[in-house]
């Protein structure tokens, strides 16, 4: 996004940090962990240079935004040591605070900041086999790619011929071509993030529920939410003469979105069909919504009922936890844009997946896999097309439709859902779809929202779905 749009979002961001605060205080959940196919294999062979390599003042290393094609100050705003954005390069050093320490303790893992179980996203070095600094933590090359094979093209000059903006696509084009990460494309970026943020299969790359027991905060992902957060770069005409080939072209922020949304939920399936399942004779409680168990108990004569039904989980019955489907949720309220007739499909397979699961295992891994596959079509159907003002005043009418509204029973769906809104506000304002000035006469509507899902022990599903409602209702005002 451009820095103005950032700007006209900032309440947003700050707001959805309320939300994860404990989690982005180990590195904006950078802890879930690295893996196929983006941090654990190196493209094309390719070597990690450091941090070092894009630190010249003549490429990213400026004090100042004043550069004539790119800012060319990012790698100050990934140093920055007080937000969001700078998260990145912190991953190493919070290896040595109190809290990691308690964890490594717990787990019986030694020294967190020299542990396998947690360099793997805390740090490049894990995945560079040792090339890159432990101190780097998780750098330019993390997200980009390995810079080997790229950095020779990626410095060199543009503007020698009489179409620059032509030129620019053409080096851009070249650095895929050696090794870049096309992160503008959204399945890219999506691979690239839900590694560290949601999860993979190898060795150090998957925060297990004895993690989370030990310590660790809970994990959630939001690709739109997430990039805005870590975006070091202006998107200007140069940015869409060199991404998209247009000089008016940006980000999709609505595709962007839903692609994360499948993107995280097909990994999740594809995790949990895994050994990654189980441990022991347990299932992997991580799959499992958190708050469905952590409950509190009442030991009384007089019954009292914790939990509420919630219709998108048919066949689960009481006193089993269900599936964690925050991003499920999501999914469906997305799916009808894309593609009625997967609409049907996924409604169909995640309700048997839900039975399965009350089943047995064997059962519940071949229906993941079933929904596995449809989840994976709708990533590739919403990559596929573009998303207009219309469709994002759909999406916003979707999430609140009776139908999804109803599933919001627990913290991590709802958590989901208030960032989805605000993606999708988000989203109006940088199309020009609505003013600054409307998004922000409904800005405490919003807040009102996110203060519903700021605690997860002082969560109450019937104040989230009306606060919810109360934003929804004043975004469609704006229509």
């Amino acid at each position: 996004m451009t820095r103005h749009a950032a700007a006209q979002r900032g309440d947003r961001w700050w707001a959805a940090l309320a939300v994860f605060a404990g989690v982005l205080a180990v590195l904006v959940l950078a802890a879930t962990l690295a893996a196929p196919p983006a941090r654990s294999q190196s493209e094309s062979g390719g070597r990690f240079l450091g941090v070092a390599s894009c630190a010249g003042s003549t490429c990213h290393g400026r004090m100042e935004a004043d550069g004539t094609v790119v800012r060319q100050d990012e790698l100050k705003l990934w140093q920055e040591p007080s937000t969001p954005g700078g998260a990145h390069s912190r991953a190493w050093a919070v290896l040595s605070n109190s809290r990691s320490r308690f964890i490594a303790a717990n787990l019986g893992i030694g020294d967190p900041s020299r542990a396998g179980a947690c360099l793997g996203c805390h740090s490049d070095a894990a995945v560079s086999r040792g090339t890159a600094p432990l101190a780097d933590g998780v750098t330019c090359e993390s997200c980009h790619g390995p810079a080997g094979g790229w950095i020779a093209s990626h410095y060199a000059g543009v503007g020698t011929t009489a179409d620059p903006g032509a030129e620019m696509r053409e080096k851009h084009l070249a650095n895929l071509r050696a090794g870049l990460r096309k992160l503008e494309d959204p399945v890219v970026r999506a691979g690239v993030c839900v590694d560290c943020h949601f999860g993979a299969a190898g060795e150090g790359q998957f925060v297990t529920h004895r993690i989370m027991a030990a310590g660790h905060p809970r994990i959630s992902f939001e690709l739109d939410l997430f990039s805005a957060l870590q975006a070091h770069h202006s998107e200007d005409a140069d940015y869409g003469w060199r991404k998209f080939g247009a000089p008016a072209a940006r980000t999709d922020h609505v595709q962007m979105w839903a692609v994360g949304q499948a993107t995280a939920l097909e990994r999740s399936l594809a995790l949990f069909r895994s050994k990654r399942g189980t441990e022991g004779m347990f299932p992997e409680f991580v799959f499992l919504d958190c708050h469905s168990c952590h409950r509190r108990i009442y030991d009384q004569a007089k019954p009292v009922k914790t939990s509420m039904a919630n219709p998108g989980r048919p066949g689960v019955p009481e006193g089993m936890p269900p599936y964690n489907d925050e991003n499920l949720i999501m999914l469906s309220a997305a799916a009808r844009l894309a593609s009625p007739a997967l609409a049907e499909q996924l409604a169909a397979r995640s309700a048997a997946f839900h039975r399965a699961i009350a089943t047995d295992r064997a059962s519940a891994v071949t229906a993941a896999a079933r929904l596995g596959e449809t989840v994976s079509a709708l990533k590739a159907a919403f990559a596929s097309r573009g998303f207009s003002g219309t469709d994002t005043f759909a999406l916003v009418d979707a999430i609140a439709a009776k139908s999804v509204g109803a599933r919001f029973t627990d913290y991590a769906g709802s958590s989901q859902a208030v960032m989805g809104i605000d993606t999708l506000l988000g989203a109006m304002v940088a199309s020009g779809r609505i003013t600054v000035g409307a998004a922000a006469g409904i800005r405490a509507d919003i807040d009102r929202a996110y203060a519903a899902v700021k605690d997860p022990n002082a969560y109450r599903p019937a104040d989230f779905q009306a606060a919810l409602g109360r934003a929804v209702r004043a975004i469609q005002a704006l229509r």
